[in-house]
């Protein structure tokens, strides 16, 4: 017994076994799971929960469990398709139990530690993605074994579905919404903000002036400035580009004037000591240490600025655009291109988010943040 590598998610995911065994069948419709298919989910998850305690090495083990976990949760969502509403206790035991084998499985791959580069890059993008997918497989595990309807929450595969059908819409309103209007907005508010910051620090009235009225400005309900934006810049994307710059604009302010002030006095000592001027100053040391508030405004704003640019389109825009096409479709009912023009927002905010990160990584290596990562 000393030899076994126990484990709670393991021993739990077994019991849910055999209580599923227990309350059998797996549905109440005509026979949608075969005799032989029921026998498979049941060695797949209750063998990959037995063989995780044996003294395996742990790249094994975990392969085991994530063969176990998958291939049991996708012959239960593809017998549950075409019978939703049908499933029964056993059915969401068993998706259970899979959900805890692929907990499991990210734990085991979580104390792996690769020498080759590679292989440690692949390992820390694999235990996301394990994580990522199992809450698309238990959303289409619930909405199809429960039956939920589709106005209400539509499964990932029909979401899926609809997105690959509807790509020359979508690439329209990311077009009209993002490469438009956020980018737009987003570098002239968070271009805006670090050039006011500049020249706040310069003038210690504008910064004593100007920083409350960030606060009061940044409090302000984006649904409330939206419209009076769209009514003054018009329905086309300056407009959204506009609010785009309001909701920008300040972070990128207050977190660059609190940069400008973490250099330490001696710091300043000893530039001055070398009778560097200002922007001498500015330049080689209070900029590079104030580079992580900065990033960290970016950052903040990546995703503002893709709020804000979809919140004023509900407002008003061409036939075209994310945010028109949300409100448009909920009118229609047609919810799975709600959810569609959602992940794509999603995935697009994601992107530009990681995109800055690395940047920031590239720029700010020296900094204890970076190198400890």
């Amino acid at each position: 017994m000393s030899g076994l590598k126990l484990s709670w998610q393991a021993a739990l995911a077994l019991l849910f076994c055999v209580a599923a065994a227990i309350m059998l069948p797996l549905a109440g419709a005509a026979a949608p799971y075969s005799s032989g298919t029921t026998a498979l989910i049941f060695v797949l998850a209750a063998g990959a929960a037995l063989a995780s305690a044996l003294p395996l090495p742990n790249l094994i083990s975990a392969a085991i469990l994530f063969v176990g976990a998958h291939g049991a949760a996708w012959l239960l969502i593809a017998g549950i398709t075409g019978n939703e509403g049908t499933a029964r206790t056993s059915f969401f035991l068993l998706i259970t139990a899979g959900w805890l084998l692929a907990w499991r499985c990210v734990t085991v791959l979580s104390v792996l530690r690769p020498v080759d580069r590679l292989a440690n890059t692949l390992l820390r993008l694999l235990i996301p993605v394990i994580f990522g997918a199992w809450i698309l497989i238990l959303w289409e595990a619930i909405t199809r074994g429960a039956g939920i309807p589709f106005v209400l929450l539509p499964p990932p595969s029909a979401i899926g579905v609809r997105l690959a059908n509807s790509l020359p819409i979508l690439w329209a309103d990311v077009n009209q919404t993002i490469f438009k209007s956020v980018v737009a907005g987003y570098i002239l508010g968070c271009g805006a903000g670090f050039a006011t910051a500049i020249l706040a620090d310069r003038v210690p009235f504008l910064r004593r002036g100007l920083l409350p009225i960030g606060n009061m400005v940044s409090a302000l309900p984006i649904i409330g400035v939206a419209p009076i934006l769209v009514m003054w810049f018009g329905f086309d994307w300056p407009s959204k580009a506009a609010v785009v710059v309001v909701m920008t604009f300040f972070p990128m302010l207050v977190n660059t004037v609190a940069g400008l002030a973490a250099s330490g006095h001696m710091e300043r000592d000893l530039m001055r000591t070398y009778a560097s001027s200002y922007w001498q100053t500015l330049f080689k040391l209070r900029l590079p240490a104030a580079a992580p508030f900065i990033f960290n405004a970016l950052k903040i704003n990546s995703t503002l600025a893709l709020i804000g640019a979809i919140v004023a389109e509900f407002f008003g825009t061409p036939v075209v655009g994310m945010g028109f096409r949300i409100s448009t479709e909920v009118g229609r009912m047609n919810i799975d291109m709600v959810w569609a023009e959602i992940a794509v927002a999603a995935l697009a905010g994601s992107v530009f988010y990681g995109a800055i990160a690395l940047v920031e990584r590239a720029v700010t290596f020296w900094h204890p943040s970076v190198r400890g990562g």
